[in-house]
């Protein structure tokens, strides 16, 4: 039931605009109690592109998320590459020319310019999913065990249309109940690494990161945060208080000090 990302675009695997996208998803990917496997950033290259999604698909990825690549301009080929990907052909969305249609008070014999009709163009068995905050829709094919999910890349667009149609998805199917709790010890990564690797392994459904760059020069602390998952609300609390637990016992066998976030 994992998901993975592709954040596509040269620019920003050459570092000339930040990912935030990735980020963001990442963090409302968690919330929702989904399973993000892996994040990747992807050059607008049809080769690169097909590899990866391949690749994701070989993995029996359950749900993969693309952003960027659906605009007008001849680099943006997502739709191209996942359509030769799962063997259909591009075509123009008619629900989609007449949603731009009616939003730009058009009738229906008005022509539309070619940046609109190319991100009115989808795979041909793809299910449309319209975009409230702009123009390119949210595009969702099915493949073999995957269900892929193309978002455009701007942020605005990204989240409107991630809160209005992927967010209802995610629930759906990896619904899971959240927990978790930061402290604070007074230890360095590699003295408190080995530690954590034990918490994770015998509570393997708690997930344990140290914030290292969050360390504090004034009181010699770094904050690390726990946080389980499970269907039951009440069960992920118990796996929380059982790992937090034992990891204040190995710091304190340790000889170093443990606190809680409140307490700091």
């Amino acid at each position: 039931m994992a998901i993975e990302l592709f954040s596509i675009g040269t620019e920003l695997v050459l570092g000339q605009i930040q990912d935030t996208n990735a980020h963001w998803i990442a963090q409302q990917i968690l919330q929702l109690g989904g399973e993000l496997r892996r994040v990747t950033m992807l050059r607008d290259d049809s080769d690169d592109m097909t590899e990866a999604l391949d690749s994701a698909i070989h993995r029996q990825t359950s749900l993969i998320l693309t952003t960027g690549g659906l605009g007008p301009t001849p680099d943006d080929m997502t739709v191209t590459v996942v359509a030769s990907l799962i063997g259909t052909k591009p075509v123009v969305s008619e629900v989609t020319l007449a949603e731009f249609r009616k939003r730009r008070g058009m009738s229906e014999n008005d022509p539309l310019n070619d940046a609109l009709m190319k991100m009115a163009t989808v795979p041909e068995t793809a299910e449309v999913l319209q975009n409230p905050a702009g123009w390119a829709p949210c595009i969702s094919v099915q493949h073999k065990q995957s269900t892929i999910l193309m978002m455009p890349g701007p942020p605005r667009e990204m989240k409107a249309i991630f809160e209005t149609h992927i967010q209802p998805l995610i629930i759906e199917r990896y619904r899971a109940e959240i927990s978790t709790a930061r402290v604070f010890v007074s230890m360095f990564e590699a003295e408190v690494s080995p530690l954590m690797q034990k918490v994770m392994q015998r509570h393997p459904e708690v997930y344990l990161k140290a914030y290292v760059s969050l360390r504090s020069t004034e009181n010699n602390t770094m904050p690390i945060d726990l946080v389980s998952t499970s269907s039951d609300k009440v069960e992920s609390e118990k796996k929380l208080q059982l790992a937090t637990n034992y990891f204040k016992e190995l710091v304190l066998e340790a000889g170093k000090s443990f606190s809680y976030e409140d307490q700091s």
